[in-house]
């Protein structure tokens, strides 16, 4: 359908734009680092009614998650054990026993570990999941009047990016955090149990080691999204370049295509390389003082061992626990970003899933009468386009249209044709006035029982990717194979259809772009028909097709209006001669009605529309 009259842009046109795929490739390229960080954690809570669905799942990983902790720690413990003892001991078989309980131990590790990340791994992407289908099902029932204030590609980056965020806390980083937050207080625990001074001093070395990681962390992360965003530049272009590759051929531009590009990538290298190099300095920092630290701590341990304070076995303990200590912790302060990522990006989600629909059934919506008639009523309607309030599309507009009757809406652009179906569709509801189906206000019905007595036929096609068949069905989900064929004869659509590899089930391509436009048209039409509905609307049907496809497709047209109330809206005259009524509609209001002739005769606003067209008054 074309665009509504009062200049408003409708989702569909910005989905379908030529350079969709830079936009799309820009949003993908919002990576993680960029999303903005929650201090309030209350958003992660709206996860728990996603959780609570696998109880059982989220039990067993738990489970998992101590028994993988419980591991770790006691190979600290085997391996005391064997210092103290199989050492000490001096004999093989000794030696022996102990190094068995190690690979016991690292058995059990392993096996723990590889249980905790399948079950925490599935549920986080269950959930996410599950949070994915139910966003999606939500989206779909936002009204037109959400779209026209939200770009299409913020509701895809939270489709996207944002659960991309939420996936990697759930799924990886909450159990890497707990696992590593058990470690942290077992070895804690342990150490203290240990050596109470030695503990102190691993205490103080964590802190110097979180001292680097906090001051070029910050610094690390801005270079990080500034690298992105100058990475993401450069995609977008190519995404442009490519999309309008036809263009950049024909004026020989390949080179200075190329150049731009190029020029984009160095300024995302050079980005790069500020973020490389800060991560560097920070990474020698921290390997510089977990190294002299573990070395401090490990010659103060030595010393305890030669005065016999302490043993041999509790020294290397102390020490593996020490380096598992600061592991953890480090691991920690990387979690803990992901979890304040991971909040800023649910509250975006859940902001999205909290929206309700202006457009929607009412409590006791009022049934439509059976059978369907096809009656059409606008009575007294006013309407302006969300943000336009100051710019009427319709203003006091009435029409009655009675079943079987074929009307036209014509006029200059922009005077309110497109809006009339808009509203039929209940795609807005009116300011003042009511629009009837069958004599029920549609604000009182259903918009789903409404929509299913309309079929539409728009002057962009909207098809999906899919086959021919797909395309058609997706008018009618219960059609037959045989009502396929015979809605592709009908709108001369199956001849070329038949000779596509794979006939009617043979892929057509993203958006069905192996087609011509002629042939997407005639697809479209085929999609109304098997429909099968009271009420046709055709909106520029016929644009798109030559001369010869459109006389052919006029015919089939022609055969569905038998018997169905059918609204034509056409700029080009010669498609709606044989309507039974024409309309004139001019700034929102219908301001001329008749036959063809009859409002040639009268030399109004149709008449010129007809000398302009025609090249001569037609009597």
């Amino acid at each position: 359908m074309s665009a509504p009259d009062s200049g408003a842009v409708p989702a569909g046109a910005v989905i379908g734009r030529p350079n969709a795929g830079a936009q799309l490739a820009e949003t993908m390229m919002a990576a993680a680092d960029r999303r903005p960080k929650g201090r309030d954690l209350r958003p992660l809570r709206n996860l728990l009614p996603f959780m609570a669905r696998h109880k059982l799942e989220g039990a067993v990983a738990a489970v998992f998650l101590i028994l993988a902790a419980a591991a770790t720690l006691s190979i600290t413990g085997a391996a005391r054990l064997l210092v103290d003892g199989g050492f000490r001991q001096g004999t093989t078989e000794a030696i022996n026993d102990y190094f068995l309980l190690l690979v016991l131990n690292a058995v059990l590790l392993a096996g723990f570990t590889a249980g905790r990340f399948y079950f925490v791994t599935r549920l986080g992407e269950r959930v996410v999941a599950d949070i994915r289908q139910s966003l999606f099902r939500h989206v779909l029932t936002l009204d037109h009047a959400y779209y026209l204030q939200v770009r299409p590609g913020e509701v895809m980056s939270r489709l996207t990016t944002d659960l991309a965020v939420v996936e990697t806390l759930v799924g990886a980083s909450i159990s890497v955090a707990m696992r590593n937050l058990l470690i942290l207080i077992g070895a804690l625990g342990v150490l203290t149990y240990v050596s109470v001074t030695l503990t102190g001093l691993v205490i103080l070395l964590l802190a110097l080691i979180m001292a680097p990681l906090f001051l070029f962390g910050r610094r690390v992360r801005k270079l990080t999204v500034t690298a992105q965003d100058r990475f993401a530049e450069a995609v977008g272009y190519a995404g442009e370049s490519l999309d309008a590759l036809d263009t950049v051929q024909a004026f020989n531009r390949e080179a200075t295509v190329a150049d731009r590009f190029s020029r984009a990538v160095d300024r995302a290298f050079a980005a790069s390389q500020q973020r490389v190099k800060a991560r560097s300095v920070m990474t020698a920092l921290v390997i510089a003082l977990t190294f002299t630290g573990v070395m401090g701590v490990l010659w103060l341990g030595s010393r305890a061992v030669v005065d016999g304070r302490m043993s041999g076995g509790a020294l290397v303990q102390f020490v593996f626990l020490s380096v598992i200590a600061a592991g953890s912790v480090g691991s920690l302060s990387e979690s803990w970003g992901e979890v304040q990522k991971a909040s800023g990006a649910m509250q975006r989600i859940a902001e999205l899933l909290a929206i309700r629909p202006s457009i929607a059934a009412p409590p006791n919506p009022v049934p439509l009468p059976e059978p369907p008639r096809g009656e059409v009523a606008f009575e007294n309607v006013t309407f302006s386009y969300p943000g336009r309030e100051d710019a009427p599309a319709l203003t006091n507009f009435s029409l009655q249209v009675a079943p079987g009757e074929t009307v036209a809406l014509v006029g200059p652009s922009g005077g309110g044709k497109s809006t009339v179906f808009r509203l039929l569709l209940r795609f807005y509801d009116p300011q003042e006035g009511s629009v009837r189906l069958d004599g029920v206000d549609l604000r009182c019905t259903d918009p789903q029982a409404a929509r299913a007595r309309l079929a539409l036929v728009a002057q962009d096609a909207g098809l999906l990717s899919g086959s021919g068949a797909d395309n058609i069905r997706f008018g009618r989900e219960d059609a037959t194979d045989e009502q396929v064929r015979e809605a592709a004869r009908q709108a001369e659509a199956l001849q070329f259809l038949q000779k596509l590899p794979g006939g009617l089930d043979g892929s057509l391509g993203d958006r069905a772009r192996k087609l011509s436009g002629g042939q997407r048209q005639r697809l479209a039409i085929a999609r109304a028909f098997v429909r099968d509905a009271p009420v046709l609307l055709l909106d520029e049907a016929t644009s798109a097709l030559d001369a010869e496809s459109e006389r052919l497709v006029q015919h089939a047209i022609e055969e569905a209006m038998q018997g169905r109330t059918t609204l034509v809206i056409a700029h080009r005259l010669a498609t709606v001669l044989r309507a039974d009524r024409i309309v004139v509609i001019e700034g929102g209001r219908v301001v001329d009605e008749g036959a063809h002739d009859e409002l040639v005769r009268r030399g109004g606003l149709y008449a010129r529309l007809a000398e302009l067209q025609f090249g001569q008054r037609v009597a």
